[in-house]
């Protein structure tokens, strides 16, 4: 057998560096496949992300008994097609079918939903001695649940519920206490 300067024969040395060569191309493509899986993973969360924000947003029913009333069209109609969400002017978005009622919903592809629900009952929360916060002349109460923020309008003839992302700030509060200050009057928290 032939032999070259190291005394190894000329197959071994062959066998040797095409399975050196096979390893790196093995290793490599094992490294190829990782980066294009975590990027296919990413583009798929992103994806998911997309369709979260746009789209119809679906809307799990909670009890509402006054949300046919006339009190909650009047909310409902009186609400801007347009919401202020950290001083940026946020759409209207479609609610999935079957929509509840008297719900209405802002958010687009940069801001998380926003929604209004009228008509809604009191939470058991809600207490004679709850602490309340007046925002532009309208009562709230204040209820925080997995991430989320909720505001209940409690000094009108109808309870209306305004959720929202924590740390959006008051903005959204603010308009909504305006439209229920022009549209109903003022009742007490507890008749």
């Amino acid at each position: 057998m032939e032999q070259d300067e190291t005394g190894l024969p000329r197959p071994v040395l062959i066998i040797a560096i095409a399975l050196g060569v096979v390893l790196a191309v093995g290793v490599a493509g094992v490294g190829v496949y990782g980066w294009w899986t975590e990027r296919t993973q990413q583009q798929a969360e992103q994806q998911a992300e997309q369709a979260r924000r746009t789209g119809p947003l679906a809307m799990p029913p909670v009890p509402a008994p006054q949300a046919q009333s006339p009190d909650c069209a009047k909310v409902i109609a009186a609400l801007p097609q347009e919401l202020t969400v950290e001083g940026q002017p946020v759409p209207r978005r479609e609610i999935a079918q079957p929509a509840p009622a008297a719900t209405v919903a802002w958010g687009d592809a940069e801001h998380d939903p926003v929604t209004v629900r009228c008509g809604i009952g009191s939470p058991a929360e809600l207490t004679r001695t709850s602490q309340l916060m007046v925002v532009n002349g309208v009562s709230w109460f204040e209820i925080n649940e997995a991430g989320n923020v909720s505001w209940l309008a409690v000094d009108r003839g109808v309870r209306v519920a305004l959720n929202a992302p924590a740390g959006i700030g008051t903005g959204p509060l603010q308009e909504l206490s305006d439209v229920l200050k022009r549209t109903l009057p003022k009742r007490p928290v507890f008749p």
